[in-house]
């Protein structure tokens, strides 16, 4: 199962997950789960109808705070999705949340970008490029034919959250910026 979890917003691109999945239409075992809204969360429900992909997708609102470690560990895989010209402008807080669950990443993104740095760096999912689809369906595919694989993204994944993104790098990060400006002159 892949998900998608949290805002699809105008910073997002996903007609490269339409044209995997259109690929991908015969494949019972690769499912779409989208959680979450946004600007055009209605707009690929609509694709999705016009494209008779009904079998490949789940759509289902937001899901509350508290639940959100539980919706989060559903699928296997998450897709995080970045237009290339708002790289360096955002980052999806979502990648968080998927690495504290312990879930691989696929990035659609800019291979130059931050988020495709940590995937790669951590090897803790994929990059793909957007507008790419066959490459997508061709990265679910093997996804779905190695379990093993799957697992050991997902382990790296929490560990790169544990090693590098944990309150205490980030508290360690705040004392330093802040630290000069605190001393007497």
């Amino acid at each position: 199962m892949i998900g998608y979890s949290g805002n699809l917003g105008r910073a997002h691109e996903f007609e490269t997950v339409l044209s995997a999945a259109d690929q991908l239409r015969d494949r019972s075992d690769i499912v779409f789960v989208f959680i979450g809204g946004g600007y055009q969360f209605d707009l690929l429900a609509r694709a999705v109808a016009e494209r008779n992909l009904q079998q490949r997708f789940r759509f289902f609102p937001y899901q509350w705070p508290e639940l959100l470690k539980y919706s989060l560990n559903v699928p296997d895989v998450h897709l995080i999705s970045l237009k290339p010209e708002l790289e360096g402008l955002i980052m999806p807080s979502k990648f968080y949340g998927i690495a504290a669950v312990g879930r691989p990443i696929i990035s659609i993104s800019s291979s130059e970008g931050e988020i495709a740095r940590l995937v790669r760096q951590h090897d803790c999912g994929l990059v793909i490029e957007p507008g790419t689809g066959r490459a997508l369906a061709q990265a679910l595919i093997f996804l779905a034919e190695s379990p093993a694989r799957v697992a050991k993204m997902g382990q790296q994944a929490r560990a790169m959250l544990d090693d590098h993104f944990a309150r205490r790098h980030a508290l360690g990060r705040w004392q330093e910026l802040l630290a000069p400006m605190l001393r007497p002159k």
